[in-house]
This record gives structure tokens, sequence and C-alpha cells, in this order.
């Protein structure tokens, strides 16, 4: 059996990757209103120190990356990044998720650099509610955003719409019909239980609601490297999809490790602990011995997570780990 593998035998070949703990939003699920103490320039990774890593990770196994913040696109020359990892010969796929609000700005020279794909974050398409969720920033800058990666080819571009019971529920299928008016591949997420700003909505619940519009077929042709389940709506061109991390496990389907900006490796988003690479980074390890740290984090890697349960990892917040 070739390839990288976890103690449960899961195959690891994805590696997301936080290039900055910033963001020009304040989403009310992720960062309070005054925002948080940011790590300085010194105290995160390189892009050079990045690309090591990445290295060290496509020699084991690792064949897709991912680009994550924070807001990726706030950090000065990201372009230069992606073209670093994209060629990385094992590499073959370099993507970003981003909130989009600056991808009208940089999508030319992302794509250019090799960027393969991009997923945007969009919790509603109203523009007085966008500012309420997001507390910054304007819904029709993410739009353009939206149409540039479409027109610059960046397919599928995947729009991930975080559904919170109370304040933006009731758009679930507004955003379903953009896969008929648009043909948009939306995906919709369940709430993570690290802020309490709104109950979640299940995926099972969401299915129901949009079950209104036609059945869902199951849709098995979408690109990517994520937990989606996906779905069609009859006549429609674009997908939906459900990532359900409270009640659909997905654990047992796990690809993916996380590297955080300021250099931690982790196996879980879910779960706590991490290696730490930037210090073995920093004191002139050796390929050798990043590859063992790398092979001690796939190691390490849980089962499961055990948001059932009740326990919530403490270790990062998700703007530092990158969701």
């Amino acid at each position: 059996m070739t390839g990288l593998f976890d103690s449960f035998q899961r195959h690891i070949n994805y590696l997301r990757i936080s290039v900055t703990d910033r963001c020009n939003l304040r989403c009310i699920y992720c960062m309070p209103p005054e925002g948080v103490a940011l790590a300085s320039h010194g105290e995160i990774l390189s892009y050079e120190e990045i690309s090591i890593v990445a290295q060290v990770g496509a020699k084991l196994g690792i064949n897709k990356i991912r680009l994550t913040g924070g807001e990726p696109l706030v950090r000065a020359e990201l372009s230069k990044l992606v073209q670093m990892l994209s060629q990385i010969e094992e590499i073959d796929e370099v993507s970003l998720t981003t909130n989009g609000t600056l991808l009208k700005r940089y999508i030319p020279m992302l794509k250019q650099a090799g960027l393969s794909r991009v997923n945007i974050s969009l919790d509603t398409l109203q523009a007085g509610r966008f500012r309420h969720i997001t507390r910054l920033g304007e819904l029709r800058d993410v739009l353009y955003g939206i149409e540039a990666a479409r027109g610059a080819g960046l397919d599928p571009v995947k729009i991930n719409m975080v559904v919170m019971r109370g304040i933006n529920d009731d758009e679930v299928l507004d955003f379903a019909n953009m896969t008929y008016k648009e043909g948009w591949h939306v995906r919709f997420i369940e709430l993570m239980p690290f802020a309490n700003v709104a109950q979640p909505v299940s995926s099972s619940e969401m299915r129901q609601c949009i079950a209104s519009l036609g059945k869902l077929e199951p849709y098995l042709r979408v690109t990517g490297n994520g937990p989606a389940t996906y779905y069609r709506l009859p006549g429609a061109e674009g997908t939906i999809g459900f990532i359900s991390p409270i009640t659909e496990c997905f654990c047992s389907n796990c690809n993916r490790m996380r590297l955080t900006s300021d250099g931690k490796l982790c196996p879980c988003l879910l779960a706590d602990g991490e290696i730490d690479l930037k210090e073995a980074l920093r004191h002139n390890a050796s390929p050798q011995e990043l590859e063992r740290l790398f092979l001690k984090a796939v190691a390490s890697k849980p089962e499961r997570h055990h948001l059932a349960d009740g326990i919530i990892p403490m270790t990062q917040n998700m703007f530092q780990i990158g969701g």
C-alpha cells in the first residue's frame, strides 16, 4: 500500500494551510467585534517555510493543498506562495478558501500563479444582514468576487453558507435557488459549537426544507477534497452540498492535516494536539527530521472528534486554524 496513511488506515493526501490569523471581517461566529490579539509577523511562517513543509508533505503523499486564514488575501503577495506551491512536482492542486471581498482585485494574479479552485464563504444574500453577520464589508464585493472567479475559470467555484437558526436559516431556499438561477455550487455547513451566537440547523432539516423545490438527487461528479455530500435539484446547473460535522460525523473518511499560520501541524480540527514545526524549521532541522515530525502528527490523528460527547477543543480558534 503506497501513500500516506494514519493509524486507522485513512489515506491522508490533503493539507490545509492557514497563512494568517488576520481577517478584514469580524464574523459573529468567528471573532469578537473588537478583533483579537494577533500574532506578530515574526511569529507566523514565511512563505519559504510554508513551502518547505509542503515539500515534506508532498514527498510523503500530500498532493492537494488549500490555503486558508483568517482571510488569506489580506496577506501580502499571496500569489507568490501559490506559485511556489503549484511548482512542487507532486502537488496536483492548490486551492483557496476566502471571504471573497478582495477576490476581484487579486484573481488574475492568483490564476496566473497556478491557483486551481476557490471556495467563497457567504452566509447571506441580504446586504443589511451581511453587515450584521460580518460586522464589516459589503455584500457586493463578495458577489463581484464570485463572478471574477467564475470568469477566470476556477471551476467549480463553491459557495459555503454556515446556517444559523434565527439568523440566516430563512435563506436556505434562496441559496438553493441560486443553483437554478446562477448555476452556483452551494454548500450548507452546520454551525460549529465554538461560539454562542445561535443554535445550529442540522443537515437533515436543511434537506427537508430544500425538498420543497424538488427531489434532491445524489451527485458524485463534484471536484473537491472535503467531507461534503452532494446533490442536484432537477434541472439545476449547480449543485447542493451538505457538510455535517455534528449530526453526520465524517471522521471515518477524513483525509486531511492542517498547518496553522504559526507553524503547528494539527491532525484534527476538532481535537487538541499539535506538532510544532516552526521551532524545527528555525533550528535548521533536516528534511529527515521534518519528515519524522510530519509522520508523528499523522500517526496521532484521532479516530473521531467528540463533539457529541460535549468535548470541544481549546487549542486553537477557528480564525487561527483555518476552518
